[in-house]
């Protein structure tokens, strides 16, 4: 009766030709959810019989014009506050049943999603692996060895699976970037304060968004265009103020000497993303990263770290057995950096601010691996840190820029694993490169056609 992606332009289709009902793909949803077969990818999920009433719900009105997610089921990283089901932000010890829906969640269920559950993440949403929880680790979809990124795992790869339409990640270091990547989907970056984060577990508050996965474009814009907007509890906030078209011919900066850290099928896999993006009018310039690269530096091993101990502080004082032992290492590290660090990080990041400005206005937009390389499971738990801080080579430094980004699914791998490109603009770019994107993902369909 469904198609495997649940995408929301089909479910829509089946709904108004009659062919289902938000009940019969609530039924269709629970089924496949018990049948997937990797435990690690939801935390807690909403009870049947209550998603089953909140469809009959929807029946009972009909279709709205202002529900255009109407009967459209989602995920909710395990960071974001759902009514009716615990926060537990990875750790058991901290979990707290919320009164109210986040912001974003409050605002597609206002539009007729239904909220499926939650899902795992690194814990505190500490890591781009998916390997730090002590619910366990959820895999790629594609090879169940490797991992499926993170911060935001669960919520990747339930999209990827088909369980849901789409998912709400957050990314501050790359979150909802890097699993995209490795589990062949869309992850919409979006600048910072466009959707709140009102109701989230911070993990750097002043960097900190919530991000979107779906299988197409389309998708993850509407969602985000129905989720975003100026919210006044949120003292991140800001109006939309999108930035005008991209040209149809864009200038594209890619990076002069891209790393991959030895990793041949990656490096082979951009090279081919840099060919079909030419084919798409787009012009290639290769610019000096160094500037970026030294901005993402700053993130983990600069005083931003010291935001993550702000935002848990109290709990880790009396609860620092109940965190993970890499978190917690992580976190910690925020204890050693003063005040005048702080300043002293700004001003740092403000100049090379500055430089990479300049570096964004030669072009429309970059197109960077979404990852250098793609490890297994048991890979990122022997190295935890190192291959961890390799999966952020081109991701870290986006958040502190104030840019916009959007993950894109390309041709896989010649070993057939998965390979994703990140498009990134500077604020407010968010439609232009929706729009790129949309073109990127119609010249996959058109080969495959």
């Amino acid at each position: 009766m469904f198609d495997v992606r649940l995408d929301i332009a089909g479910l829509q289709h089946r709904y108004a030709g009659g062919a289902a009902t938000p009940l019969d793909l609530v039924d269709e949803v629970l089924r496949r959810c018990a049948a997937y077969d990797d435990p690690a990818v939801w935390i807690s999920r909403t009870a049947p019989e209550e998603l089953r009433a909140q469809a009959r719900a929807l029946m009972a009105n009909g279709p709205r014009d202002d529900q255009p997610l109407w009967g459209i089921p989602f995920a909710v990283k395990d960071n974001i506050d759902c009514a009716g089901l615990d926060t537990t932000a990875a750790c058991p010890a901290y979990a707290y049943r919320p009164d109210e829906d986040a912001t974003v969640v409050a605002r597609l269920r206002a539009a007729g999603a239904l909220v499926v559950g939650k899902t795992n993440l690194d814990q505190f949403a500490t890591g781009l692996n998916g390997t730090r929880s002590p619910y366990g680790a959820p895999r790629s979809v594609f090879d169940r060895r490797y991992v499926s990124g993170g911060s935001s795992s669960g919520s990747a790869v339930a999209v990827a699976a088909g369980l849901v339409s789409f998912a709400l990640g957050t990314d501050t270091a790359g979150s909802g970037r890097v699993p995209a990547a490795f589990n062949g989907l869309v992850g919409l970056k979006p600048t910072r304060g466009w959707l709140s984060t009102q109701g989230v577990v911070p993990a750097c508050r002043s960097l900190d968004c919530v991000s979107v996965f779906a299988h197409e474009v389309d998708d993850a814009w509407t969602v985000a265009a129905i989720a975003g907007g100026f919210d006044a509890r949120d003292a991140y906030s800001r109006p939309a103020a999108f930035a005008a078209a991209m040209p149809e011919a864009p200038r594209i900066g890619v990076p002069r000497e891209p790393q991959f850290f030895g990793d041949r099928a990656a490096a082979a896999a951009y090279a081919r993303a840099c060919a079909r993006a030419q084919q798409l009018g787009a012009t290639l310039l290769p610019l000096d990263f160094a500037p970026l690269h030294e901005v993402a530096a700053l993130l983990y091993d600069g005083p931003w770290v010291a935001e993550r101990l702000a935002a848990i502080e109290d709990f880790l004082r009396d609860h620092a057995e109940a965190l993970h032992p890499v978190v917690r290492a992580i976190v910690e590290q925020g204890r050693g950096f003063s005040a005048v660090d702080v300043f002293r990080a700004e001003y740092r990041r403000r100049a090379l601010q500055l430089r990479a400005d300049v570096l964004m206005a030669g072009v429309d937009a970059l197109l960077v691996p979404s990852a250098p390389s793609i490890y297994t499971v048991a890979e990122l738990e022997a190295d935890p840190i190192r291959l961890n801080s390799r999966l952020g080579t081109y991701t870290n430094f986006v958040n502190l820029l104030d840019w916009s980004a959007l993950a894109l699914p390309a041709a896989r791998r010649e070993d057939g694993l998965p390979f994703g490109v990140t498009l990134i603009g500077p604020a407010w770019a968010d439609r232009a490169l929706a729009a790129f994107g949309r073109r990127w993902q119609a010249s996959f369909a058109e080969i495959a056609a």
